[in-house]
């Protein structure tokens, strides 16, 4: 079964997140008080430890949320969801919007790890049932 490892928050843009306990996901904005959450197509931004994994074979010590995701997932290949996927996350549903991203030229995170694989590897998603996330919810494809 998949499993969220780390909810992950940073007040600025284009910085490493920092785990919290548990976090509020609303509608048509994403992670309360995370400086992406807008309404938008990319309010929640996923990625998994297994991506994670591919960076720490090169680099130690990189742990979640350094590559400014949300939600840090484990036992599911995000970023083989087709755009669509509804997921059952803690309480709320997403879906995914998008796979991957342009990687910003001087990206901070990029600097930090020295290769980022959110471009890649990682999801964004949209709320379309609010409630809370946190660590050791179960993640589930329900369409």
């Amino acid at each position: 079964m998949a499993k969220v490892i780390a909810v992950n928050i940073s007040k600025e843009k284009g910085v490493p997140k920092e785990p919290i306990d548990k976090g509020y996901f609303e509608v048509d904005h994403g992670l309360v008080g995370d400086a992406h959450a807008a309404d938008w197509h990319r309010q929640v931004s996923m990625l998994g430890n297994e991506s994670i994994d591919k960076i720490r074979a090169k680099i130690d010590g990189i742990d979640v949320g350094r590559f400014a995701e949300n939600i840090t997932s484990e036992g599911i290949i995000l970023y083989e969801l087709p755009i669509g996927t509804k997921l059952k996350v803690g309480e709320t549903v997403m879906e995914v919007t998008q796979i991957g991203k342009e990687c910003h030229e001087g990206c901070a995170i990029k600097h930090i790890t020295g290769d980022c694989v959110m471009p890649r590897e990682g999801i964004f998603t949209k709320v379309i049932s609010p409630g809370y996330v946190q660590k050791g919810d179960d993640i589930e494809v329900i369409s």
